[in-house]
């Protein structure tokens, strides 16, 4: 069998570093001796990380809806972090669990403006030089919002079908080239998700974990790894993981007189 290969010659470029699936997904690697370019707009969790693994982490404060901002970030790397080979565009998140005809355009256009543009600005500003190399994995945060529909998530959902789309379309435009494509597509998980949808309510984002055992960033982040170490030869182009306790509902029928 060839052999996985070696993570101290990988070189990962996150966005969405500083919480979540992000930020244990730099953990992960950064343990395992690979350099970790970590990008977020929280600059104070980036320094934590790199207080704790030291010079294997390259903290970048990043908004990625900012296109001049993404590019400038890539270009500025340093020298030990430029010839990243592994990018990991996970920023993004999910606002409101309002029916459609009652949701927030803000948080329509928050989402949109995150999970899809600033997802493609970090593809678009990375994936060049990847190619140029000869070798490189992209992996996207999807989710199973992308392929099955719940009641609210209908701007979230959407985003995330886009990603998941993107990606196999940019795989197809890739094969041959040296670079990998894979999209994760997390279920129930834990992490800073339902927080940030509710707008800052822990109480109610708890309520969406109890009485359950969902997954966790670093559950996600080992997926990751996984796919991202495998020999060059193998491309897992998706995983979709669930909680052990997450399943399918059946489809609703809501009756109405005369509807």
């Amino acid at each position: 069998m060839t052999p996985m290969l070696d993570p101290t010659t990988l070189t990962v470029f996150i966005t969405g570093a500083s919480s979540g699936i992000g930020a244990a997904t730099a953990r992960r690697f950064a343990e395992a001796g690979a350099r970790v370019v970590a990008c977020g707009r929280r600059t104070d969790r980036l320094l934590a990380l790199k207080d704790e693994f030291g010079d294997l982490i390259h903290p970048i404060a990043l908004d990625t809806r900012d296109w001049q901002a993404t590019l400038d970030a890539v270009a500025g790397l340093p020298e030990r972090f430029r010839a990243f080979n592994v990018v990991f565009a996970n920023a993004g998140l999910a606002m409101g669990l309002e029916p459609a005809q009652a949701a927030n355009i803000e948080d329509w256009n928050t989402m949109i403006a995150t999970n899809i543009t600033g997802l493609t600005y970090t593809v678009r500003a990375t994936l060049p030089a990847m190619v140029a190399r000869g070798e490189g994995h992209l992996v996207l945060t999807g989710s199973i919002a992308g392929d099955y529909a719940y009641p609210g998530a209908n701007v979230y959902g959407a985003t995330k079908a886009f990603v998941k789309q993107f990606a196999l379309n940019v795989w197809a435009d890739v094969a041959g080239t040296g670079v990998r494509v894979t999209n994760i597509e997390p279920g129930l998980t834990e992490t800073e998700f339902s927080v940030v949808r509710f707008h800052g309510d822990k109480s109610r984002a708890d309520k969406v974990y109890e009485g359950a055992t969902p997954m966790t960033g670093e559950d996600i982040a080992e997926q990751i790894f996984f796919c991202c170490t495998l020999p060059r030869h193998v491309n897992i182009t998706r995983i979709q993981a669930m909680a052990s306790q997450q399943g399918f509902g059946p489809l609703a029928v809501k009756k109405r007189p005369g509807a």
